[in-house]
């Protein structure tokens, strides 16, 4: 198979290429440094020739929601009328948990946005939505900092290795579009504050974490269990703790 990765060069897209590679298939690492932009169309139509698959693991650079709804909107409709030129027949979009329950606004609805034009476009599809990466707790950290306390409501959450999500979208691609949506997550379910915290720890990070119901977290406008993974899913086998030695590990290694 010849399988294009849109976004080839990032986290999960070169963790995506490594899999596939390793699997001997055909691999196109596109992105803008690669000279193919979905987003303008620049140099698409040549990375899509005699292409099988495409995993798109694009993200936008901006996720405040109206920038990061018009960066899915152009890049995908874009991609998908570029994929039914070059005859494509499967396109494999990686999207978030919690996506189909988003409110009107806000990063959730952007890719929200962007799994309408592929359940409504013409190439079969299929869709991953994973829970949050384990690293992303840094990001969330970064959001909700207020001087040295970061402050965060006891909402559930699944969160997964990004490796694990690779795995699972390497599968997707070389096998039979679903034609919809499966959620993936971790192997175990956190309450966000511990979540975040046990991930610092790791960094050594001084700042405190502070459970807090009172308050709606900066980049979180979904309510209730929305953050966990619903059937159909897949359970990646990665734990947090299997996460945080190997990361303490590496830190080891890069120091030396």
């Amino acid at each position: 198979m010849r399988i294009v990765v849109m976004g080839g060069t990032g986290q999960v897209g070169r963790m995506v290429v490594e899999r596939l590679e390793r699997h001997a298939q055909a691999v196109v690492v596109a992105s803008p440094t690669s000279g193919v932009d979905a987003r303008t169309g620049r140099g698409l139509d040549s990375a899509l020739e005699y292409a099988d698959a495409v995993i798109d693991v694009t993200n936008s650079p901006d996720l405040a929601g109206p920038a990061a709804r018009a960066f899915f909107e152009e890049s995908t409709q874009r991609l998908l009328d570029a994929e039914e030129r070059a005859g494509v027949k499967h396109h494999v979009l990686l999207s978030i948990v919690g996506a189909d329950h988003a409110g009107a606004d806000g990063y959730f609805a952007a890719k929200r946005a962007q799994e309408r034009l592929v359940q409504t476009g013409p190439i079969p599809h299929s869709i991953l939505r994973s829970t949050q990466f384990y690293d992303f707790a840094r990001v969330i950290a970064g959001w909700n900092t207020i001087a040295d306390t970061v402050r965060l409501p006891s909402k559930p959450v699944q969160p997964i290795a990004a490796s694990d999500v690779a795995e699972v979208l390497v599968e997707m691609a070389t096998g039979t579009p679903l034609g919809g949506a499966m959620d993936v997550g971790g192997p175990e379910k956190l309450l966000l504050p511990e979540f975040v915290h046990r991930v610092l720890r790791t960094d050594h990070d001084p700042r405190y974490v502070v459970e807090d119901d009172e308050i709606t977290p900066v980049g979180f406008n979904i309510s209730g269990d929305s953050l966990l993974p619903h059937a159909p899913l897949r359970l990646g086998p990665t734990t947090l703790e299997s996460w945080v030695h190997d990361e303490g590990r590496r830190r080891l290694v890069g120091s030396r």
